[in-house]
């Protein structure tokens, strides 16, 4: 148990930059360490964004294929999350394109770190989150408020939320200011609790 923990605490050591050039240098398993870091917060983000969990099995396996591919030419001084949920935007998008499910055009691209759950802006009135998280539809709650906020804030909420990513790596994948990225994320927070709300009781009157 011991030699796991110190297994894992070195991993989280090691840089991305240095992963990559370990990949480079033959290491397959410095490649896994690399899956690892990130296949959970990446593989949330596209299923949240497609709603459909074979197809983000595949795009997520894909990102990872670009990832592999791409190492001969990627700047390895900085993470590698941005870059990474960058290319899963991107390739959900092209999926979505395909199967026309929104219109793309429209897709444009001060809170605490403790606001990473949606569950935590419900309102406080009705059942507890906990009594909430009991409904086996609540999944498809979450999901459906938020497809229903506007385009705009859509993409930092789905990042934010299902990404877990930090306002700045928002604002470098979707090519905005740190701060816009910020007030679109606190202008979608009322909405989605409206929405959120609103789908809730729907569901309890079901």
């Amino acid at each position: 148990m011991q030699v796991r923990e110190r297994t894992k605490i070195q991993s989280q050591e090691i840089t991305d930059g240095v992963l990559v050039q370990q990949t480079l240098a033959g290491n397959q398993n410095a490649f896994e360490m690399l899956v690892r870091r990130y296949n959970v917060p990446l593989f949330n983000f596209i299923c949240h964004c497609l709603g459909d969990y074979d197809l983000a099995c595949d795009v997520s396996q894909q990102v990872f294929l670009q990832l592999y591919i791409s190492m001969p030419t990627l700047r390895t001084g900085e993470p590698l999350k941005a870059w990474l949920f960058q290319v899963a935007r991107n390739r959900c998008l092209d999926e979505l394109r395909r199967k026309r499910a929104i219109h793309f055009s429209e897709l444009e691209v001060a809170n605490d770190e403790d606001d990473l759950s949606p569950l935590a802006i419900m309102p406080d009135n009705g059942p507890l989150p906990d009594e909430i998280a009991e409904h086996h539809d609540l999944q498809r709650i979450l999901q459906s408020a938020i497809q229903g906020l506007p385009p705009k804030f859509r993409s930092v909420v789905l990042l934010r939320y299902a990404g877990q990513l930090s306002f700045s790596e928002i604002g470098r994948i979707l090519n905005m200011p740190e701060a816009t990225a910020k007030t679109y994320f606190q202008r979608a927070r009322p909405l989605l609790r409206t929405a959120l709300a609103s789908q809730r009781q729907s569901a309890t009157a079901s």
